[in-house]
């Protein structure tokens, strides 16, 4: 099914609250109906498919039972022997009442916190002892349309899909909802209220207050009302809890690798005796759409970045998914493709106006339809970004789009659907069961990657420019446009001045653009093959280890994991051993290297000459390597390896690429400040390393007066290095090799492998304090961050000992969440984790970390302490370290059959043969540890002695 995210106006996606996080959206054009035309004509029980002339994918077994509720069933075997339930509700905070505001997630906690059939506080520790992490197997989610619960099993063995089944039909109807249980929880919906409520979140609240005036959506928050949270009572939650958790409003999505008749024949035991209790909840009146012409609002808020929206507001699209609508919608937004390609090129251009922009046309909550453009511009050049988005909406709407440019967007999305179909066959359970799940709200048909490459070929065959024109066109014909300026600082003349430049703007004529010069793809040939000087093939990893004549290494990695996908991963020089510690580290710009493009082609002419092509390419840091990577398909791969050996040996170095990474940093230090978590994230890395230099976030001089050449230096091992490629995927060896010959084995000479000298793999760790450092925040005077962090070793000092402190980790987190989480109801999400460096010598932690109010921090600082202690003082019980080592252990099972895991886990293994032996016995060696194990080394690292404490606090 083609599907991309639906944009809520700025950043709606970060309002989704769950109990852990919030999945992602594929990025292919959105195609398909809506919910309220669909109930119109829909009775209950029935699949949108049944009203619509599109056929759904024949692999997914659709039905429902007499009850009303509907299920979706669909086998796949990526990764074998492994399932994905999801089961959601059509409700959310859109059917609360004014004194339920916030209710509908509180719910959501709710429900995992006990039921008729599963005591309060075991629900969570059953799902452990299946192998089920809180959080990454256990999940859920609530906004404004609906609710979902979510759980991946690692296992489809019988007593596992029972067990998770039978809680699913407690969440349904059997939750207890004791009035104990929610005064415990209370605290911690409030700790996730703190949690999100950041500059950007308060900026969305107040634009969506605006544009979407008198209608339901900006009175109905998911995370609702502080008070209504603090005070209402049980009664409340279940009322909303019987009228809305109905089996008519209920949709269960089962995939994975069982029987489907099986499957099916369980559903219907388990979930056809489900009756809705009392009088059914009613979908609420969402109010019609406020008469405007134009309108403008300047929002302030201290920490937000300078942004900008006009928006075109209409009616919802009631109408239902069917191929016609399908097609309208997709030339609409290959229109808006052509346009964000032309904001694309004026952001990367020597004088830009604004960092980044784009355009797009969605449903807002089946409330109203929002054609947007949004821009993110300097902190003092929002008037000229607002004249360039202007322009380019009025050039588009008069002159149209350009058949090249058409044909150009018609090809990149022709080449991901043709890749969607060469790797259908090992999508993986999860994506396929969030892609269900994701059609629900619009009531869109669920069809299969073949038949959205065929129904697309047929829809844009002989499409001319003049069709795609008019749809645009047709776009920026509602109400407005309502313009938004969001800012740190107040502007002179506020909502005025903001209109008054509107209106400046458009006495500008727009002007039709020049047709782009045809462009070849120029590094095709990097000099004469490169030889094998030796191979070695390990059978026990699936590997092979090749080094050519030239020094550069490679391993390769067959895998059928995911069909049609391979991973390139090229590690370069020493990473962060190559930097000198006591000087500034430019690396906080380092993704203007890739946005620099080429000596001979920028960035931009890239992408138009590669549109038909898959490949990447992405400059990251490790502290060993300097990276280049990407994924591509088998058929692209020596286009890839084009690509990253060009970026090796011919970098553009393009000016205006750091000046616009530079302008981005402007406002960092504003956003980071504004939140205890952005603090943390700043400032954590540097304070870990005892201030090196190489981990520290620059200051707000030091990026003002940062210049390429700082970073030019810093990334010179790229010029020089030793060069290690690994290619994990669906290829084989000598495909690889050979594409690597014509290009990093084509290079002039590399150093040969070696080891770093021991003295460069020094960090230090801060010392131990009673009294914690502090760091202070700007944000809400209620939040607050307390750290604590204790040494351990590295990785290969002691690898039991290493793995018997994650389990160690793993453990403390478990009891953090049954004290502060379930017991005192004082914080949302403690973590817990420990890390055990392969790199620098004697480096390794113990950390936990905790959000509370800033007045509650000694107390939990306490109740850290007294943990550590209890782990000190006797062993965990048998279950506690099942609960601990099955998720980690499954965990690990999942990863190991996945590319991106290999890629992992080969890299560096040529130099370092420690690694791979690590690979091979890590299961073995969580699988040892006794609870013996575990409290020797919580005697051995955490002593109150031993810690590192830090907190940050609010300002004032």
């Amino acid at each position: 099914m083609l599907r991309t995210s639906r944009p809520l106006l700025i950043t709606a996606s970060i309002l989704a609250l769950s109990i852990c996080a919030v999945g992602g959206a594929s990025a292919l054009p959105f195609l398909g109906g809506d919910k309220a035309a669909a109930a119109s004509t829909q009775t209950v029980g029935q699949w949108p498919q049944a009203v619509s002339d599109i056929a759904p994918d024949p692999s997914i077994r659709f039905g429902a039972l007499p009850n009303g509720m509907r299920y979706a069933i669909q086998r796949n075997a990526t990764p074998p022997g492994q399932a994905s339930i999801r089961l959601r509700f059509d409700a959310g905070s859109l059917m609360e009442t004014d004194a339920q505001q916030g209710l509908a997630h509180f719910l959501e906690h709710m429900a995992f916190n006990g039921s008729k059939t599963v005591p309060e506080g075991e629900m969570i520790k059953i799902l452990e002892r299946h192998g089920l992490a809180f959080g990454a197997d256990t999940n859920a989610s609530t906004s404004w349309n609906e609710t979902i619960y979510k759980l991946d099993l690692p296992k489809t063995d019988d007593e596992t899909v029972k067990v998770s089944l039978d809680l699913m039909r407690d969440v349904a109807s059997e939750l207890t909802i004791t009035g104990e249980a929610v005064d415990r929880e209370r605290g911690v919906v409030l700790s996730e209220e703190r949690d999100r409520d950041t500059p950007s979140y308060r900026v969305f609240k107040e634009s969506l207050a605006f544009l979407l005036k008198g209608q339901r959506p900006p009175q109905r928050l998911p995370i609702g009302q502080v008070e209504v949270i603090k005070t209402a009572p049980r009664e409340q939650l279940v009322d909303y809890y019987q009228r809305f958790y109905r089996p008519e409003r209920a949709v269960l999505v089962v995939v994975g690798d069982f029987d489907v008749d099986a499957m099916e024949a369980r559903i219907k035991a388990r979930f056809s005796d489900w009756r809705g209790v009392g009088p059914a909840g009613v979908d609420p009146d969402l109010g019609d759409i406020a008469k405007r012409g134009v309108d403008a609002k300047v929002i302030v808020q201290p920490g937000a970045a300078t942004s900008l929206q006009l928006t075109w507001l209409s009616p919802p699209d009631l109408a239902l998914d069917t191929a016609a609508r399908r097609k309208r919608d997709l030339i609409q937004r290959l229109g808006f493709a052509v346009l964000n390609r032309r904001f694309s090129a004026l952001s990367r251009g020597s004088d830009p106006q604004f960092i980044g922009a784009g355009a797009f046309s969605f449903d807002q909550f089946h409330a109203a339809k929002a054609t947007t453009i949004s821009a993110t511009a300097q902190p003092t050049g929002w008037r000229q970004a607002l004249a360039a988005i202007d322009l380019e909406q009025r050039r588009i709407a008069r002159y149209g789009v350009r058949q090249e440019e058409l044909d150009r967007e018609i090809a990149e999305i022709r080449t991901m659907l043709e890749a969607s179909v060469a790797g259908a066959a090992t999508r993986r359970t999860p994506s396929l069961a969030n892609i269900i799940v994701g059609s629900l709200d619009d009531h869109q048909v669920v069809t299969a990657p073949a038949q959205d490459l065929a129904w697309f070929n047929e829809a844009v065959k002989d499409l001319k420019a003049e069709t795609v024109s008019d749809a645009v066109k047709k776009a920026f014909e509602g109400a407005g446009p309502v313009t938004i300026l969001s800012t740190g600082s107040p502007v002179q003349g506020g909502d005025k001045a903001l209109a008054d430049e509107l209106a400046a703007s458009r006495k500008v004529e727009a002007t039709p653009l020049l047709a782009s010069a045809a462009i070849e793809w120029p590094y095709q040939t990097f000099g004469p093959m490169g030889k094998v000087a030796e191979q070695r093939d390990f059978t026990d990893l699936d590997a092979t280890f090749l080094r050519f004549e030239n020094g550069v290494r490679l391993t390769v990695k067959p895998t059928k994991f995911r069909d049609d996908q391979v991973l390139v991963k090229v590690r370069i020089g020493d990473g962060y051993l190559d930097l000198p510690r006591d000087r500034q580290s430019a690396t906080w710009s380092a993704s203007a290297f890739a946005e620099g493009g080429l000596k001979k082609i920028g960035a931009q002419d890239m992408e138009r000459v590669l549109a038909s092509k898959v490949w990447g390419a992405q400059l990251s840091l490790e502290d060993d390597a300097f990276v280049l990577s990407g994924g591509t398909r088998p058929a692209d791969l020596p286009t890839e390896l084009q690509v990253l050996a060009a970026y090796v040996t011919e970098p553009g170095w393009r000016p205006e690429a750091f000046q616009r990474i530079k302008t981005f940093g402007q406002t960092l230090h504003d956003q980071y400040e504004a939140t205890d978590n952005g603090v943390l994230a700043r400032d954590l890395p540097g304070l870990l390393r005892g201030g090196d230099r190489r981990f520290t976030f620059p200051s707000r001089k030091e990026m003002a007066d940062a210049r390429i050449d700082d970073l030019k230096t810093q990334l010179a091992p790229l010029a020089e290095g030793q060069i290690e490629v690994i290619i994990v995927g669906d290829i084989t060896v000598e495909k690889a090799t050979q594409a690597v010959a014509e290009t990093f084995g084509a290079l002039p000479p590399r150093p040969a492998a070696a080891a770093p000298a021991a003295e460069t793999r020094v960090t230090t760790f801060p010392a131990p304090n009673a009294t914690p450092v502090r760091l202070t925040h700007k944000g809400r005077a209620d939040q607050g961050m307390a750290y604590i962090a204790w040494k351990t070793a590295d990785f290969f000092s002691n690898p039991q000992q290493a793995r018997n402190t994650t389990i160690l980790a793993d453990i403390f987190r478990l009891r953090l969440q049954d004290e502060l989480r379930e017991k005192q109801g004082a914080t949302y999400s403690p973590s817990a984790g420990s890390t055990a460096s392969f790199v620098w010598t004697d480096f390794g932690y113990v950390a936990v970390s905790v959000e509370a109010p800033p007045t509650t921090l000694d107390a939990v600082f306490k109740t850290v302490s007294e943990i550590a202690a209890e782990l000190r003082t006797k062993p965990p019980s048998a279950d506690e370290l099942e609960r601990a080592k099955k998720p980690r252990l499954e965990g690990l099972e999942k990863a190991r059959v996945t590319n991106e895991y290999w890629v992992s886990q080969l890299s560096g293994g040529q130099t370092d043969p420690r690694r791979l032996d690590a690979t091979r016995s890590v299961q073995a060696g969580i699988e040892r540890i006794s609870p013996e194990d575990v409290q020797k080394a919580a005697q051995l690292y955490l002593g109150d002695d031993r810690a590192w404490r830090l907190v940050i606090v609010p300002e004032k």
